[in-house]
């Protein structure tokens, strides 16, 4: 569900250039375990957890929303 989807922005990628692009907006998947770890679960080619500091959370218009869901 479109509604239920949350997208963070990465503001460091230090230590994790190959991996992470700065500015990109990314699609955070739910994850307690890494949570508690003070990580991050995004959707990217590695599978990888990072720090949760590495991205900030955003809000996306709905529009920008479906377009972003509709590019993965």
């Amino acid at each position: 569900m479109a509604g239920s989807k949350s997208f963070v922005v990465c503001v460091n990628n230090e230590g994790y250039e190959v991996s992470l692009e700065l500015r990109k907006i990314y699609q955070a998947v739910p994850d307690p375990v890494a949570a508690k770890l003070r990580q991050v679960r995004v959707i990217d080619e590695s599978g990888e957890d990072y720090p949760a500091a590495y991205f900030a959370p955003i809000e996306l218009a709905p529009s920008v929303k479906r377009a972003v869901l509709a590019a993965t």
